[in-house]
């Protein structure tokens, strides 16, 4: 009997077009496209919402997903498909510029029991306004996650991204953030204040990253940090959107309600061990070229973190 999908992703799916030391490569990518790739390598069956046009980038992309078992869904075809030009540096940190369409028609409400949004989709008019109402209208059956997954350079009214951003966060059970994003977001606060002000806001667990220090969370059994895995970084592309994914991947319940409570119930040792499994899936992203996060066997064949 056919069933629906285990996670919807919303967002942009795009191609990079990466301008790195040994030359320039190009590649499918997206911050919640990468999440939804993530999330079908490790098994689960995942649909991805966007904005994709019938051209070589386009059809580029949707070989990308369905490669690796993604399900795309497009409403309202685009007249082309987004492109990002990332720079790295001599470290394998990335910087973005964007040309992006995003201005989906609003879409049947998803029957996953999972659902995530983030990035430029959620800020970038006229489609936040879509990516809103659909977050809104799917909290009454579904898991809501969040990354903000801020791009400066796309933004030209700051103040009304922070008050998405801080709309989204309250209406999202799981949020992921980076140090990044809250320096821009909060500028001169102190990440971990900020992450506990977001977590009394609404939502029951709250994770920011900070790239080479580690991650760490907020959640109602306290705060928990993990150091980062030690491995040679080819480059970051795509790291933080594994962490999302291996998120979501643990809340894989029958119902919204059953993913709550599991939630809600996670002791600070759980929560410590689940952040360890994050930062481990992260690792094998950095240690290649390219948002390309691990599979199944992968995970299951990485040495434990100490």
């Amino acid at each position: 009997m056919p069933t629906g999908p285990d996670v919807t992703v919303i967002g942009e799916a795009l191609v990079d077009i990466v301008h790195a030391p040994d030359g320039i490569r190009t590649s499918p990518g997206g911050s919640p496209a990468n999440v939804a790739l993530a999330l079908a390598r490790r098994g689960l069956a995942a649909e991805l919402v966007t904005q994709l046009a019938d051209d070589d980038h386009g059809r580029a992309v949707r070989a990308w997903l369905s490669g690796s078992g993604v399900a795309v869904r497009v409403p309202g075809v685009p007249a082309r498909t987004s492109t990002a030009v990332a720079r790295l540096d001599a470290e394998g940190a990335a910087s973005y510029a964007f040309d992006i369409v995003w201005a989906p028609q609003p879409w049947s409400t998803s029957t996953a029991p999972v659902v995530h949004a983030g990035s430029i989709a959620a800020v970038l008019r006229p489609g936040a306004d879509v990516v809103a109402a659909a977050l809104d209208a799917a909290r009454e059956h579904a898991v809501v996650t969040y990354d903000p997954n801020i791009r400066p350079s796309l933004i030209t009214d700051p103040d009304d991204v922070r008050t998405r951003v801080a709309r989204l966060v309250a209406l999202s059970d799981v949020v992921k953030v980076s140090g990044e994003d809250l320096d821009w977001l909060h500028p001169g606060e102190d990440h971990r204040q900020v992450a506990a002000d977001w977590a009394a806001a609404g939502p029951a667990l709250v994770v920011v990253t900070e790239g080479a220090d580690g991650l760490y969370a907020v959640h109602g059994s306290g705060a928990v940090e993990v150091l980062a895995a030690r491995v040679q970084v080819v480059d970051t592309v795509g790291a933080g959107d594994t962490v999302m994914a291996a998120l979501i991947a643990e809340l894989h319940a029958p119902t919204a309600a059953d993913a709550r409570a599991r939630i809600a119930g996670w002791s600070s040792g759980e929560l410590e061990a689940l952040l360890r499994r994050c930062a481990a899936a992260a690792a094998i992203t950095v240690s290649r070229p390219g948002a390309d996060p691990p599979w199944a066997a992968e995970l299951r064949a990485a040495p434990p973190m100490a």
